[in-house]
């Protein structure tokens, strides 16, 4: 859960959303909630909501807003975004919008992306019945397999990924922290994500031990687990994992063929 400051007096209006992208984000899951609706924030923001005393927040404002939710809110969803003063790419939506919607603020020149029911970019995971496990975010697994599935992984999705291990640990129930089950779920049946985690786990653990820099991952509060540890402790728990015989056979093939998709970037239209 979001600790009470993130959600504290809006710092600025215009046009009815908020300045910073955070609270504009919680403000729409609170509307969103107030109509019954399953929305969820992931992306870069669902790291800070869910670690708000990462003092990096401070240095890595983002504009950008992500947001799930299901095939039964998405026309509901929609609505709600142009009622509260965000401009449909209709065109793209009307193409798209069975599986993603773009919206943008216009007074701020904000996108907001909601994807339906799965994340499909190098890899692909369902959501869908996973969005009533945590509030305000995506569970804290389909937050780091979000970063964990980029193939062409960078800096910002290696520190989402290493402050996650640093605040939460690796637990058996979604309740308890990062849910390992739901993590081995997909690297034990397919061959592709298991290629694609393990070989980001390993970047990970190097980057913490030779490329991180001072500050990075400071917090107002003491990290309570050492990431390496933790990143060693899921590795050993995907290793160990038993392999499904559809990952036996695709793991025949290696890396002799493609594993993964690379998403191609879709420009937008306004209003």
């Amino acid at each position: 859960m979001t600790s009470p400051d993130a959600v504290a007096q809006p710092d600025s209006t215009l046009g009815g959303t908020l300045e910073d992208p955070l609270r504009e984000a919680l403000r729409l899951i609170s509307l969103a909630d107030q109509r019954g609706l399953q929305v969820r924030l992931m992306g870069g923001l669902a790291f800070h909501a869910r670690v708000p005393e990462w003092t990096a927040r401070i240095s890595r404002a983002r504009r950008d807003i992500d947001l799930a939710t299901r095939s039964p809110d998405r026309k509901a969803v929609g609505a709600l975004l142009a009622s509260a003063g965000y401009l449909p790419d209709k065109q793209y939506n009307a193409l798209y919008g069975h599986k993603q919607l773009y919206f943008v603020d216009p007074h701020r020149d904000r996108p907001v992306d909601v994807l339906v029911d799965r994340l499909e970019m190098c890899h692909r995971f369902d959501f869908a019945d996973r969005l009533t496990v945590d509030h305000p975010t995506l569970p804290l697994a389909e937050l780091l397999l979000s970063k964990l599935q980029v193939v062409r992984i960078n800096r910002k999705d290696v520190l989402d990924a290493l402050i996650l291990f640093a605040r939460f640990p690796l637990a058996e129930d979604d309740r308890e922290g990062i849910s390992v089950p739901r993590i081995t779920g997909l690297t034990s049946t397919d061959w592709g994500w298991w290629r694609t985690v393990t070989d980001n786990l390993d970047r990970i653990r190097l980057f913490h031990q030779v490329e991180l820099k001072p500050g990075e991952l400071d917090a107002t509060v003491p990290h309570p687990f050492d990431p390496v540890e933790q990143i060693t402790a899921l590795r050993a728990a995907i290793d160990r994992a038993p392999k499904s015989t559809k990952w036996r056979l695709r793991a025949r093939l290696g890396d002799r063929v493609p594993w993964y998709e690379l998403p191609e970037e879709v420009g937008h239209e306004r209003g």
